[in-house]
């Protein structure tokens, strides 16, 4: 039987799920930053934050401690609410903050289903940008054909199982994640360069670690 992505991600050890979930919402900020700098709301530094010293904590677990629920109080002030803003970029910066706000509340609690939430999150929010763009105009029907064969649908696909394929071999072989697991993981986003929704990780409104 073949799993499919989200039971792949159960499959692994908690340590590499929460890699996994760390990459994804590494690459979902930038659509946040480029809603703060069209809109000046909020501000990107807790979200930076908050992963920054995950990444720290997830290979270093025993000597650094991270006050999750702390980190999350700073993410969930900055988080942006539909209300109150009128244009369509407000939906994936919510789902950046979203998506690291679960990834904190399952280390905080230590439960492997908000990691996987965060996968669940990343997907739902690339459909959710097309449907309220390219799919607006469309009925029913085409809409769906437009969610199954997109192409930033599929790329986000591709994506999470190319980054699956990877730690599941590093897996195999390595108990825990290490220093430098975690630098490749994170030069992969840098390298990738663009968020889930396609938003270029070179451009102004992205803010350096």
């Amino acid at each position: 039987m073949v799993l499919n992505t989200f039971d792949r991600i159960r499959a692994l050890p908690m340590a590499y799920q929460t890699v996994m979930a760390l990459y994804l919402c590494q690459r979902m900020v930038p659509n946040y930053e480029l809603f703060h700098h069209v809109t000046g709301f909020g501000d990107p530094k807790p979200l930076h934050g908050a992963l920054n010293a995950c990444w720290d904590w997830v290979w270093q677990e025993k000597s650094v401690k991270v006050n999750f629920a702390r980190w999350q109080e700073k993410v969930d002030d900055v988080t942006p609410s539909e209300h109150g803003h009128d244009m369509l970029g407000v939906y994936p910066a919510m789902d950046a903050c979203t998506a690291i706000s679960t990834l904190l509340q399952g280390l905080l609690d230590q439960n492997s289903a908000d990691l996987v939430s965060v996968a669940k999150v990343s997907q739902a929010g690339v459909a959710k940008f097309l449907e309220l763009t390219e799919g607006a105009e469309l009925d029913a029907q085409e809409r769906r054909k437009l969610l199954r064969e997109h192409e930033l649908v599929q790329y986000e696909i591709e994506v999470q199982q190319a980054i699956l394929n990877y730690l599941e071999t590093v897996a195999a072989a390595t108990d825990k994640p290490t220093k430098e697991l975690v630098s490749q993981v994170r030069a992969m986003v840098t390298d990738e360069g663009v968020s889930n929704i396609g938003v270029n990780m070179s451009d102004e409104n992205v803010v350096e670690d």
